[in-house]
């Protein structure tokens, strides 16, 4: 059941412990101040995966494999309940002097687990280190909002000012109305001294301050699973009711249900298409079925033959129109993904299913054929229009379905182009050699519509793998972003949003619930507002 919440307005003197924040009911946190460590245990819990892209570093990592990882291992500022209120974790207190100035005190005595304590200066040099250019980390631009960030050249945040162990001041260049809200995003974890003596070391047996740690020099065992224990030096709000975590590396989604069924693992976070109709009751009670902050689509690059300028936009809007997305939602998904109607999500704060434009997302083929025409009167259409997508991650069956609407609506040659992880689809989209569409969508980050938006769209963004740029959209998003009042931020995001329906940079398909479940041998099984499971608590079932 979907619950909004309001979101937090951002201005004067306000605590991060008073932030209200847009998100899916999840229920109690359980966080470690109302349970204390009495139901903790030395059982470790099991879990499905995905190899992290890139060393675990944070402002380089910006997929879910890696994701989930580092936000065991680590803690920054606050941290984010199951229904996506933020909580303070290292902070004490963060003030929001006005919209460009804030003020973080950190707790003492928090510590990494080399023992290293854990002051402002960790903060400081981590988020310098992640934004400097020539560093060319995935997340530099969560930075772009503080004084001092440079697309040009490596630069000092001098925003980021010190002012004394445990306190540090930020700065920004422009008003930034959810900067705040932000904070607990994995971009802005610490790092230990350590770290910057050789950062690609680091991040194969990175050392943080959450209350996971790696369980050794070999805990990550490439392609097969990391190894976790319980941080017992942890003091912060997510303190583990368990032993550890072990993270399952697995080729494909069948094969984590199948353990799953077996109980052979504890926790899953997908479903394979395949068991969609009958996992819920396979599993009964054990069944999770929950709307979750997370958009689907895939993504033309704009370098594509056939698909820039005017001929490009009628295309896209022809193969758009061309997806029948409730058939397909319904067969495949067995109802458990909704036709999206915008490129955010309905869980967050301000989504709006009437925006200007979004016609372009029905189904209409009589519409499809004749854009597809209007295109083909530009530049004759040749070649075969092809989907890249991940073998292992469950989406052929999806991936093949919108290729057949392709083929019998337009009547070209589509089809789906699988490769065999998703870390060898990413290497080539990240290094723009890919030569088709690709699969795309959204995690979301923090429960706010900007973070579906900046991050995906704007020009030069960490995550716009399909190098669109649109000056109007970049101006309505800033305009948007600097806005304090957060019904005229909505507002303006949704007028970049109509930009977006014109332009369609990414195709939206659906927006998905989160759907897993959880063996017989655990209990108290939460899963949060972001679709990922609340591992720290987890117990073993008496």
């Amino acid at each position: 059941m979907k619950r909004n919440k309001t979101a937090f307005a951002g201005l004067a003197l306000l605590t991060v412990g008073a932030f209200a924040l847009s998100g899916c009911a999840g229920g109690d946190s359980g966080n470690a101040e109302e349970t204390g460590d009495a139901g903790a245990s030395d059982a470790v819990i099991t879990t499905n995966g995905t190899e992290p892209e890139n060393p675990l570093i944070p402002t380089m990592t910006n997929e879910v494999g890696g994701g989930q990882i580092l936000d065991a291992i680590f803690a920054g500022l606050v941290s984010y309940e199951g229904d996506g209120t933020a909580v303070n974790d290292m902070a004490e207190e963060i003030t929001v002097e006005d919209p460009q100035n804030l003020t973080v005190k950190l707790k003492e005595g928090q510590t990494f687990t080399d023992g290293e304590e854990v002051t402002a200066d960790n903060f400081i040099n981590a988020w310098n280190y992640g934004a400097q250019l020539s560093n060319a980390h995935a997340n530099s631009y969560f930075f772009e909002d503080i004084e001092g960030f440079s697309w040009d050249a490596d630069s000092e945040l001098t925003g980021l000012e010190q002012v004394d162990d445990y306190t540090f001041t930020i700065a920004l260049n422009k008003p930034a109305s959810d900067f705040a809200q932000r904070l607990g995003y994995s971009a802005f974890y610490p790092l230990p001294d350590v770290a910057f003596e050789d950062m690609d070391a680091f991040g194969e047996n990175p050392i943080g301050n959450g209350p996971y740690m790696f369980a050794g020099e070999d805990a990550w065992q490439h392609d097969v699973q990391v190894d976790l224990v319980k941080n017992e030096d942890y003091q912060g709000v997510r303190q583990a009711q368990n032993g550890g975590l072990t993270i399952k590396i697995y080729a494909t989604a069948d094969a984590a249900y199948a353990d799953l069924q077996s109980n052979l693992v504890d926790v899953i976070d997908v479903i394979p298409p395949s068991s969609m109709a009958s996992f819920e009751s396979d599993l009964g009670d054990r069944a999770v079925n929950q709307a979750a902050a997370i958009f689907q689509s895939f993504t033309i690059p704009q370098n594509l033959p056939h698909f820039t300028g005017e001929e490009g936009q009628l295309r896209r809007q022809a193969i758009s129109m061309a997806i029948n997305r409730d058939e397909i939602t319904e067969t495949i998904f067995q109802g458990s993904r909704t036709p999206a109607s915008d490129f955010t999500s309905p869980v967050i704060d301000g989504w709006s299913d009437s925006l200007e434009g979004a016609e372009v997302l029905e189904y209409n083929p009589d519409r499809a054929v004749e854009l597809w025409a209007e295109a083909d009167a530009i530049s004759p259409w040749e070649g075969t229009f092809q989907i890249g997508y991940n073998s292992d991650g469950g989406h052929d069956q999806w991936v093949d379905a919108v290729s057949n609407s392709l083929k019998n609506t337009l009547g070209i040659d589509a089809s789906g182009a699988p490769y065999p992880t998703f870390a060898e689809l990413r290497e080539l989209v990240n290094n723009r050699t890919i030569t088709t569409a690709f699969r795309s969508g959204w995690q979301a980050d923090y429960p706010g519509l900007y973070n579906f938006l900046g991050p995906l769209y704007a020009t030069n963004a960490g995550s716009n793998d399909g190098d669109y740029s649109s000056e109007e959209f970049d101006q309505l998003l800033s305009d948007g972003i600097s806005a304090t009042d957060p019904e005229e931020a909505n507002a303006l995001f949704s007028e970049a949003q109509s930009v977006l329906l014109q332009d369609l940079p990414a195709i939206p398909l659906w927006y998905s619930n989160v759907t897993g479940g959880f063996s017989e041998n655990v209990e108290n099984v939460e899963f949060g507002w972001n679709s990922v499971p609340l591992y720290h608590l987890i117990t073993k079932a008496e």
